[in-house]
């Protein structure tokens, strides 16, 4: 029996059709009503589409995607006990130096990859209102890539419509969204910890986690919540910048900051000699880990620091800069 080898086309279109297919199925399934176990099955099935993804890709620009080790100037390549290549999984196809994807987005996937880690071994609870936003990214991400990558006909976005609810957006909703505080305690501890190294600029990006609107703030300062909720009109002149599709209503996660990294923002502000016994004996001083002060919060055990603290360290180094300073 004669076996024909298949052409990098023919095998490229399959990993498309398969891709798309599985990104498909974990909206679907996301948005399916009766289905309990939606943020589990959505990231499964998303890591499998983008995988599926940028093995097309690779395919198409013959990058080699299988496992391989080189002796004696031959490769041999890793295979399965069952004698099937080992192809690459989602998180080495995002290191190859020929990856197309950008960082921000890479972020949203490596946050899945993590999160999928800390969840496949036990049941969890809860996290469904908690992080759907970056599910939301996730999602135009994919269809993002998917057309500037392989053209604009292979466009998913009209399979799935906008999903529709039984309800009016309540404030209760609005409350689930970004709450991490009923999530269980290795979940919000992850998602704490992976947030905490990225910039203020990448959280907020719409890449990473799509926000969905401006939330009425129901405090007399900003420093007093956890988060800032503002309504903004469509026609108005803030309005202008935004996707339309964007302005209903967007929870705003603060700021968190360990002690290293507030720090390291004194520091480079000039205050040099403003070192760790300083900043605690300040926080001791000002009792700056109330959680009535707004200065921070506690999460799994670690404590966070607000952008209020921050300020606060800031103004007490400029009226004792003649200490602080170089």
């Amino acid at each position: 029996m004669v076996v024909r080898k298949r052409s990098i086309g023919s095998v490229r279109n399959e990993l498309i059709a398969k891709s798309k297919e599985a990104m498909l199925s974990a909206v679907q399934i996301y948005n399916n009503p009766i289905i309990q176990f939606k943020s589990e099955s959505f990231i499964v099935l998303a890591i499998i589409a983008w995988t599926y993804l940028l093995h097309a890709y690779y395919r198409g620009i013959r990058e080699d995607y299988r496992y391989s080790i080189k002796k004696g100037g031959r490769k041999f390549y890793k295979k399965t006990n069952f004698g099937a290549f080992r192809h690459w999984e989602l998180e080495k196809c995002l290191d190859c130096p020929k990856s197309p994807i950008d960082k921000i987005t890479k972020e949203n996937l490596l946050f899945l990859i993590g999160l999928r880690h800390e969840i496949e071994h036990q049941m969890t609870t809860k996290i469904d209102n908690s992080i759907w936003e970056r599910f939301q990214a996730c999602s135009i991400n994919y269809n993002r890539y998917l057309e500037s990558l392989f053209g604009s006909n292979r466009g998913i976005e009209d399979f799935q419509p906008v999903s529709l609810q039984f309800s009016s957006i309540s404030e209760t909703q609005v409350d689930q969204v970004n709450s991490f505080t009923n999530l269980p305690k290795n979940i919000s501890s992850y998602i704490t910890n992976f947030d905490t190294r990225l910039t203020n600029d990448e959280v907020n990006d719409k890449r990473f986690a799509l926000k969905l609107a401006f939330v009425q703030s129901t405090v007399n300062r900003t420093g007093q919540a956890d988060r800032v909720i503002e309504f903004i009109r469509a026609d108005s002149p803030e309005a202008l910048g935004l996707d339309k599709e964007s302005i209903v209503i967007k929870p705003v996660e603060k700021q968190k900051y360990i002690m290293k990294q507030v720090l390291q923002i004194i520091h480079d502000l000039g205050y040099i000699k403003f070192n760790r016994t300083q900043f605690i004996n300040l926080y001791k001083a000002m009792d700056g880990k109330n959680p009535d002060k707004g200065y921070g919060t506690m999460v799994y055990k670690n404590w966070y620091w607000y952008d209020t603290w921050v300020e606060q360290v800031k103004k007490h180094c400029f009226e004792n800069k003649e200490i602080y300073s170089s």
